[in-house]
């Protein structure tokens, strides 16, 4: 038997498949018949594989996900990766509490295409729910397993045989090690469908708010970032980018930068332009000299920011309905209507991209804070023409990152770089310009809403006109890298599809998660953007959130009731209203008041995808009229995420994603004139400061022990944005409907 990660695995024998006791209840598990003992069966159609919980329906091998060695060491494996969200942790409780062992008794390796599950994107808020229900029902099943090999050992039923301790006890007290019965118990076996799972009576781990390792490297500057890291031999490379979206490198004056002290290599492909050298500070200055020396064809021009909106409208390829029930225009009812906009928004990561790559014996590794290795494998394969068998991409954590910015990109620079330098190690990090200027966008969105108050104060209709691209640009689609596009044989452009899935694009949270009898909900699709698009946290649902809720406050205005009161009226959900009440009580809400101080409060809720998180938060903001100036004093939010596995966990992915939408929400826009970007640096593209961080933030977790993960991540970044415009609208009395919430703009609705 084996104990290993062979590249084979053995064919399910669907024979072997009886009931048996293991530790937590019954499941269908192994018998332990010799060969002869088996019955031939006339060959048939092969069934339909059985669905398996999380990632498991993708990688269904035990062996994929847990390895026991003959030394009791155990390894977990994930395909997700530590983006800062702390899912390390949470994902070593989940193994460890169905192995029986401590989390300091496990390993976790995740996001590694060579040694890892493939789960996609770490995206989306599906990290727990996915590879976290996977790892759970593979943990419990190699612990039955190896509960029936001690039983078949010491010749007894396996009732009342436990799991403690990296090892099997029986109810007299002996004991055999989880190495000792690996080699008879063979984990290169297909997963079950059912799974005896840990009572939630029972958890040890699961619940508990453990310490996070990696917060004393991050917090004292030491090496916790790929930005940090520094094999032996390695080299620094930088890139040479246009100041125009699309331009075409003519010349550049290499022999200058050739001849620099330290210079290792320049390198050109097409408009893809890089320089190697010894030392970081003489790539820059080498980086500088072909900067000032490339004479570049610009690219089109692009269109006038001021008048997106109306780009966005006479631009749209395609309409697709998100949802649609009864008639929305048939419907008897007061009418509200209003116009929101949100800008260009990028991720403005703290560390800019970098990654490491090198080339040894026709293998490329390349160390990456990707969000999708397997993904990144691939299209960089495919940019070097090379087999993706010979590409390993690992995962590192950069400095900064929630959705896709330049980490796939600064992968394929440095791959690209070290194909034609084999042997050194090519560290590649772009610059603070090139980050601000290059990497992928959160697109702009136009949204148009109009709503209908009926009898009994009741929504009778609601219309939603969505305008804007996709909010899906990642590798795996088509061709996205930006060295692709830049090299001799460039990629086609890229053109992004019209896609209405469950879990939502830039259509995310469109459709209200309301009560309303008659609903219609369209996006109009823009199918070519003027500017590099991609996915930023949340997606659509930044927006459409704070629409949905900006509209909901304006409608229990006209109803004459309180906001909170409202959205009660609307939720059927029992699990909404406990996050509303919730919050509220928390909050201790008493109603919005009078506008006309310098503060105000506000609400917002909504269910991340509909199908996620729920999340309702209430704020009390500060206004200064003098400067428009907007401050959030305190915010005060309850969210259900399902089981809780680490409440801190979810509370500090809460609290950073109401700062985060806050920063978007008052702060941050992508500017840029017909030549190009020019929201090149922070002061161009001002942030949250610590000057307006709120006096109190409060997370309030509902744990629902033995309900389904819900994912966290992203609950709070809409609700914010519509808690935070509501409570500017109920302390001046106006509505801003565009974002951001500028100075500017609440000068102007101030003066109005």
């Amino acid at each position: 038997m084996m104990s290993g990660r062979p590249e084979t695995a053995k064919p399910f024998d669907l024979s072997r498949r009886q009931v048996i006791a293991g530790a937590g209840g019954l499941i269908v598990g192994y018998t332990f018949l010799p060969a002869f003992a088996q019955v031939a069966a006339p060959e048939a159609p092969a069934p339909e594989p059985a669905h398996l919980p999380g990632s498991l329906d993708d990688t269904r091998l035990l062996d994929a996900w847990i390895h026991i060695a003959p030394d009791d060491a155990i390894t977990a494996f994930s395909g997700k990766a530590e983006l800062g969200q702390s899912i390390k942790v949470p994902l070593k409780q989940i193994a460890a509490e169905e192995l029986g062992i401590g989390i300091d008794q496990l390993t976790l390796v995740n996001a590694d295409t060579g040694r890892t599950p493939d789960e996609g994107f770490t995206a989306g808020s599906m990290t727990i729910q996915y590879s976290g229900t996977a790892l759970r029902n593979a943990a419990a099943q190699v612990r039955v397993l190896l509960i029936a090999a001690a039983a078949r050992r010491w010749g007894i039923a396996p009732d009342g045989l436990r799991a403690e301790n990296r090892q099997i006890i029986a109810p007299d007290g002996r004991t055999l090690r989880f190495g000792e019965l690996v080699a008879e118990t063979d984990l290169h076996v297909e997963a079950l469908p059912e799974s005896p799972l840990t009572d939630p009576a029972n958890f040890r781990l699961i619940g508990q708010s453990l310490p996070r390792p990696d917060i004393a490297l991050k917090a004292t500057g030491g090496a916790a970032f790929i930005q940090d890291l520094r094999p032996e031999g390695m080299v620094h490379a930088r890139v040479i980018r246009p100041a125009s979206p699309g331009a075409t490198l003519i010349e550049a004056d290499i022999a200058a930068a050739e001849a620099m002290p330290g210079v290792v290599a320049v390198i050109r492909d097409g408009s893809f332009l890089a320089v190697v050298a010894e030392r970081e500070f003489q790539a820059i200055g080498a980086m500088r000299v072909l900067q000032a020396s490339a004479n570049w064809q610009d690219g089109p021009a692009l269109p006038d920011q001021t008048a997106m909106s109306a780009w966005l409208e006479a631009n749209v390829s395609e309409t697709g309905t998100v949802a649609e029930e009864g008639d929305p225009d048939a419907a008897e009812g007061e009418t509200y209507e209003a116009v929101f906009t949100r800008p260009y928004l990028m991720h403005g990561s703290i560390g800019p991209s970098c990654a490491l790559a090198v080339l040894e014996r026709d293998d490329m590794t390349v160390w990456s804070h990707t969000q999708g290795v397997f993904a990144d494998r691939d299209a960089i394969a495919e940019l070097l023409n090379m087999d993706p068998a010979r590409v390993r991409v690992i995962h590192a954590e950069g400095a900064g990152c929630y959705g896709h910015n330049g980490a796939d990109d600064a992968a394929a620079d440095a791959a690209l770089i070290a194909s034609k330098l084999p042997g050194r190690p090519i560290r590649l990090v772009w610059m603070r310009e090139q980050e601000h200027a290059n990497e992928p966008y959160g697109p702009p969105m136009l949204l148009k809403l109009r709503a209908k108050l009926g009898d009994g104060g009741m929504i009778s209709a609601w219309s939603y006109d969505l305008y804007s691209s996709t909010h899906t640009g990642r590798p795996g689609g088509p061709p996205a890298l930006l060295a692709g596009q830049m090299k001799a044989d460039p990629y086609p452009p890229f053109v992004g599809k019209l896609s209405i899935v469950p879990t939502g694009n830039g259509d995310r949270n469109a459709n209200p998660y309301y009560t309303i009898p008659n609903r219609r909900i369209l996006w109009n699709f823009i199918e070519a953007a003027p500017l590099r698009i991609s996915s930023l946290r949340a997606l659509g649902a930044f927006a459409n959130v704070f629409a949905v809720e900006s509209a909901m406050d304006e409608l229990a205005l006209m109803a004459g009731t309180d906001p909170v009161e409202f959205r009660l009226r609307h939720l059927e959900d029992p699990r909404a209203r406990d996050v509303v009440e919730r919050a509220a009580t928390e909050f201790g809400w008493s109603g919005i008041g009078e506008p006309g101080g310098t503060r105000g409060v506000g609400f917002a809720y909504a269910r991340y995808k509909n199908l996620a998180s729920y999340l309702a938060l209430a704020v009390e903001i500060e206004v200064d009229p003098a400067v428009g100036d907007v401050r959030l004093v305190r915010a005060v939010a309850a969210i259900d995420a399902g089981e809780a596995v680490s409440p801190d966990g979810i509370i500090n992915q809460t609290e950073g994603g109401i700062l985060q939408s806050m920063s978007w929400t008052l702060f941050e826009t992508v500017t840029f004139d017909q030549g190009g970007i020019t929201s090149t640096d922070w002061s161009s593209y001002p942030i949250l400061r610590f000057s307006h961080v709120p006096d109190s933030v409060a997370v309030h977790v509902i744990d629902r022990p033995g309900q389904p993960y819900l994912g966290a991540g992203e609950a709070a970044q809409g609700p914010t944005c519509g808690a935070i415009g509501n409570a500017l609208r109920n302390t001046i009395g106006r509505r801003v409907h565009d974002l951001p919430l500028s100075r500017e703009r609440v000068r102007h609705a101030l003066q109005a």
